[in-house]
């Protein structure tokens, strides 16, 4: 070789060394990985031939590679490849249940709450019992929940249009997203990609969902730890500004005394609608959480417990602790800070612990882990 090949082809594995070592820094790499591709660029520099360069090469591929696989993860319109029209899709469905069964917009709020709460927002709500577990959907804490059914409408119109791309997670996300905005509430630009558990949680409902009755420390706690702080608590319990509460939920305010903190007009109601101590829990015993817009998403529901109007423990707690009623009069005084702080927490609750990249599974169907199959 002459020397003037020698010196352009020196010149030229500096040129790619200089470029190589820029790629590196643009790579998520762990420290290990990344001072090991630096010394092999720099050994090629100094020692330059095909083979080193293409080890080089192939190395940076493969750490490309596994940097894309540390960031997969939730993205907005992550479908938009995949399937194109899969947001529109659940959004169309969603608008054609609410309009056939105006109770469904309620039941996907309630959706993504149940789910979501529980370790992961991975449709494990879902999944049907099976000979060694129960479903989540089948707990006492999930008394009352209905229309999942109608999930598998949506999932199959995914199904038909782009067969095991769309998740059922990201089914139980959007459509809450849609039926909020169905019953007049804000639209929540929400991030997709999770993928599907394969086991429901019925066993720990208990250490994560809070309950109606129990203590506002209790109830602050637990939303703290997914990461929503009291002005979002306050905000997601304005869900019971739409919907209904069975009797069975609020029957230990009427009997066998009348809870005191209640206000006397709305007890004449509360006790017409709940004549039974022990009300029939299959029997249409119920209350409208907000008898002034029962179909609408708003603040009412704020007004309301702050005139002592809130039908379960937790609604009257709310106003009434020093904690939350600041933010409860803030929220009665403005349905636009209501909305903002009640689309922060719904993504946050959205976002939480989600199965992502190659984990989990796509289900063919939201109520069968695929190995059921």
């Amino acid at each position: 070789m002459s020397k003037q090949s020698l010196s352009i082809q020196v010149q030229l594995s500096l040129s790619l060394s200089h470029h190589l070592l820029s790629l590196t820094h643009s790579f998520s790499l762990s420290p290990l990985i990344k001072e090991a591709t630096h010394r092999s660029i720099m050994q090629a520099t100094i020692m330059p031939s095909t083979t080193t360069a293409l080890f080089i090469l192939t190395l940076l591929y493969l750490c490309s590679l596994s940097a894309s696989a540390e960031n997969e993860g939730l993205s907005m319109n992550f479908y938009r490849d995949s399937c194109p029209q899969a947001e529109e899709i659940i959004k169309e469905q969603v608008q054609l249940l609410y309009k056939r069964h105006k109770n469904t917009a309620f039941s996907w709020l309630r959706n993504i709450f149940h789910d979501c709460f529980v370790e992961s927002c991975d449709a494990s709500l879902l999944l049907d019992s099976t000979r060694r577990v129960m479903s989540e959907k089948e707990a006492d804490r999930s008394f009352g929940m209905r229309n999942f059914r109608y999930m598998e409408n949506i999932k199959e119109a995914l199904e038909r249009e782009c067969p095991g791309v769309v998740s059922c997670a990201d089914i139980l996300v959007l459509s809450a997203r849609d039926g909020i905005v169905s019953v007049g509430g804000p639209h929540i630009p929400l991030k997709t990609g999770r993928r599907d558990g394969r086991r429901s949680r019925a066993d720990i409902l208990e250490q994560h969902l809070p309950d109606h009755n129990e203590s506002m420390s209790v109830v602050l706690d637990r939303f703290a730890n997914i990461g929503i702080d009291t002005a979002g608590v306050v905000a997601l319990l304005g869900s019971h500004s739409v919907g209904r509460t069975h009797c069975v939920k609020l029957v230990h305010r009427l009997y066998p005394e009348v809870d005191p903190a209640l206000n006397p007009g709305h007890v004449e109601h509360m006790l017409y609608k709940c004549p039974d101590p022990i009300p029939d829990p299959k029997a249409v015993q119920y209350v409208r959480n907000d008898r002034g817009t029962p179909m609408k998403l708003d603040n009412n529901y704020y007004r309301n417990i702050l005139d002592n109007k809130g039908l379960l423990i937790v609604d009257h707690q709310l106003a009434t602790d020093k904690r939350t009623k600041p933010y409860v009069k803030k929220m009665a005084k403005s349905q636009e800070y209501f909305f903002r702080e009640f689309a922060r927490a719904i993504t946050i609750l959205s976002e939480n612990n989600p199965l992502t990249g190659t984990k989990g599974e796509i289900r063919k169907q939201c109520n069968l882990a695929n190995k059921l199959h």
